[in-house]
């Protein structure tokens, strides 16, 4: 482990020398903005120094005999081995995050990796395959697997010399890949999709509710699992939220990714700018109004403010949109809100913005879903965390308190007679 912890070490380094390489070409593949691309790039060192680091203090377990009638004079150790060979399937929005989620976790554990990255911008992951094995990596040990999602990904869940599949992407995607895993047992990891509740309570701060709600709405152009996506504004303060996103949006630039005052670029191709058009239109068809926003121009999608949605809306249930598009639905009682947020199939994240942090607590207590932030966006993501969604949000939790755990198994070794 000590040896392959510094391999992984030795990978950071050589990210880092080329950093503003691999921020370029993230960028130009992506559409993201080279701002956001070099803050990607930077996040390298902490997710695979955690690993590195968690994984020297993962310790079995000593289990005394005496505990259980008849096994006073045994005692049982547990150890942890490899699974395998992990399958990590890595979408298009955040590919470097995602490689330093799943990669440097099954390596130090002693697994091999197939990356399989997404086939809409697969240089940059790439790249980074590359600098493992110049860090020391056996080339047998890691490998990439570029193509078609369905076709590649598939293969991959079906094959028998897979023990594992790591896959962060779609429910549909989710549900097809461990219906095919199921064939042969193999282990899932599931992070899928997610429509996150935005809660502002009547005492919210809304400099911070603004602040938070373009962070968390309009990063990588909304193209985020755990992006707020259903707005929960109480009628009191509804129409000030508008405005002020309102202008927000007025003031930010939407263009080039590769000139660092861009904040917003390209969705990742054409066919997402239409989706998001025609969810956007779906939701006007059914009664919502257009504050700003509502153009597509080839892949770009312009941010959006939709006003009078209601909570019998797709939009407000199961339908994620999945680009800058800000669905404002009102309420009036906290009860209301909560009812409103958990109606929805999907359970990634949520937020609740209030002063009061005792009803904060409270409503983040009753929020259905894998993680709940008080007075935050609900895009909060570190690599420590325990990150995963409940209900069709997926399975698992991913993050250096728990991926050690979901990339190997338990052995019981028994000692028995001994004592």
């Amino acid at each position: 482990m000590h040896e392959r912890g510094r391999i992984l070490l030795k990978f950071v380094d050589l990210v880092e020398e080329n950093a503003d390489d691999l921020a370029w070409l993230l960028s130009s593949e992506t559409g993201k903005p080279i701002k956001e691309a070099i803050g990607e790039i930077a996040n390298v060192r902490a997710g695979v120094y955690g690993y590195v680091e968690k994984a020297k203090h993962l310790y079995g377990e000593s289990l005394i005999g005496d505990a259980e009638p008849g096994q006073e004079k045994c005692m049982q150790i547990t150890t942890r081995e490899p699974l395998g060979v992990i399958a990590a399937i890595i979408p298009f929005n955040f590919p470097s995050d995602l490689f330093c989620q799943k990669v440097p976790s099954a390596l130090i554990m002693g697994n091999a990796v197939i990356v399989k990255p997404s086939n809409y911008n697969p240089l940059t992951l790439i790249e980074y395959v590359k600098l493992m094995i110049k860090a020391g990596v056996p080339a047998g040990a890691i490998q990439v697997l570029t193509g078609d999602g369905p076709t590649c990904g598939q293969a991959l869940a079906r094959h028998p010399g897979v023990h594992c599949v790591s896959l962060t992407g779609s429910t549909a995607a989710g549900k097809q890949t461990m219906a095919t895993c199921s064939q042969n047992l193999t282990h899932v990891l599931l992070e899928l999709g997610g429509n996150d509740a935005f809660i502002l309570l009547e005492d919210g701060d809304m400099n911070l509710a603004v602040k938070e709600a373009t962070w968390g709405r309009l990063y990588n152009g909304g193209q985020v699992c755990c992006a707020s996506k259903r707005f929960l504004i109480h009628n009191s303060r509804k129409k000030e939220f508008i405005n002020r996103m309102k202008d927000v949006i007025a003031n930010l630039k939407v263009g080039d990714p590769s000139s660092f005052d861009t904040d917003m670029g390209p969705l990742i191709n054409i066919a997402a700018a239409k989706r998001v058009e025609e969810y956007v239109n779906k939701t006007l068809e059914q009664g919502a109004k257009l504050v700003c926003g509502g153009k597509r121009y080839s892949a770009f999608y312009g941010p959006t403010i939709l006003d009078n949605v209601t909570k019998d809306m797709d939009v407000a249930k199961d339908m994620e949109i999945f680009g800058p598009v800000i669905p404002v639905i009102g309420f009036d009682t906290v009860e209301e809100a909560i009812e409103i947020a958990n109606q929805s199939s999907y359970g990634l994240c949520g937020c609740v913005i209030t002063k009061d942090y005792k009803l904060g607590m409270q409503v983040a207590a009753k929020l259905e879903c894998g993680g709940a932030i008080i007075n935050g966006a609900s895009f909060y993501r570190s690599f420590e965390m325990p990150f995963g969604g409940w209900k069709n949000s997926g399975i698992g939790n991913e993050g250096v308190a728990t991926t050690l755990e979901e990339v190997s198994k338990i052995k019981t070794i028994v000692l028995k007679n001994i004592l």
